[in-house]
């Protein structure tokens, strides 16, 4: 009678970080408090996100980031959190984030890790109510402990994280991660302030019938891309784009799905950056059993030459990303084969 009156709530994201240390024999818990720091941050920013409308927070800041968009307000609020809390936290060395120039130096010398980072991703949806996120990914430092962090901690390519997550803003609030041993939800519960294990050992099918693409830009997609759309319409394909990065991987992580974010004529190396959105989430696809590309190689192996560095983006479910490649593939032998002869 008494296990009715109060049925248990479930792990908190806390519980679950503490027992899954042993993964981690040189972290000494280090890595759990940073894990524990985004999850608070990600507490305030979404506590200011339910409230935007109401505080006079929606809408533009007035000002470009280093990638020459328009900050929202609420970009600039989720930046402040997400550095306040890391550098709080003691745990990070230095900081990239998307919307800052340079690195950001924590003063904490000891810490051991790198944190990339967006923020608050799809903000310029905050004004029609639909969902966004936060994108995170974490290296250890390759620099001596005791000095700040440097351009090389930062330039390490995806095959090095340690961990990495992403938080949606939705009709729920979740934050999602791995550390290499597996993809694990955590569904945020406002009236109690925590995060408890709602989606334990993610897994993305291994193919699905939605593709998710901006077909706006179709006419400057490469050609290889174009056949590969016409061979979802041939086939029945559900096409469903958010418009936030979060919110559509989201969904294509739980149904099955592709997320195409190609070359254009007006970005010819992609739109997406490759440190702190692509590799993230390229790490959370491959530890779910997915897949992620640039269209001819797998996104980690890419090594980053700059901060901001921009990569095309094919991820989703393993089988959907290598048809994505083959249609591009075959493109490809085609042109090599008309220069031929």
């Amino acid at each position: 009678m008494n296990d009715k009156l109060a049925l248990p709530v479930g792990t908190t994201l806390d519980r679950f970080i503490m027992r899954k240390q042993e993964d981690f024999p040189f972290a000494t818990g280090e890595l759990s408090q940073l894990l524990r720091d985004i999850a608070l941050a990600a507490k305030i920013v979404n506590r200011e996100i339910n409230r935007a409308g109401l505080i006079d927070v929606t809408g533009a800041y007035g000002q470009q980031n280093v990638q020459g968009e328009e900050q929202q307000k609420l970009d600039v609020i989720a930046n402040i959190r997400f550095i306040r809390a890391l550098r709080n936290g003691g745990e990070v060395c230095a900081i990239i984030s998307e919307e800052e120039d340079e690195i950001i130096h924590t003063g904490n010398l000891k810490g051991k890790y790198i944190v990339a980072i967006d923020p608050l991703d799809g903000s310029s949806n905050i004004d029609v109510n639909v969902s966004i996120g936060t994108i995170f990914s974490i290296y250890r430092r390759v620099s001596e402990v005791g000095t700040e962090g440097t351009m090389e901690d930062c330039m390490q390519n995806g095959t090095h994280q340690i961990a990495a997550g992403y938080v949606v803003y939705g009709s729920s609030t979740m934050l999602v991660y791995t550390t290499g041993h597996g993809v694990n939800g955590f569904t945020y519960e406002p009236s109690l302030g925590e995060f408890f294990l709602s989606h334990p050992n993610m897994c993305t099918p291994k193919t699905g019938t939605i593709y998710s693409c901006n077909e706006g830009g179709y006419n400057s997609f490469p050609e290889g891309i174009k056949n590969y759309l016409s061979y979802c319409k041939e086939n029945g394909y559900s096409g469903r784009y958010i418009g936030s990065l979060v919110s559509d991987f989201h969904r294509n992580l739980i149904k099955g799905g592709v997320y195409i974010y190609p070359s254009t004529a007006k970005a010819p190396n992609g739109k997406l950056r490759l440190l702190y959105e692509c590799n993230a989430l390229a790490f959370i696809a491959e530890q779910a059993g997915g897949k992620a590309s640039d269209g001819k190689s797998r996104i980690m192996e890419v090594e980053p030459t700059e901060l901001h560095q921009r990569s095309p983006l094919i991820i989703g479910s393993a089988e959907m990303v290598d048809k994505v490649e083959a249609f591009m593939k075959a493109e490809v032998n085609k042109k090599e084969e008309v220069t031929a002869n």
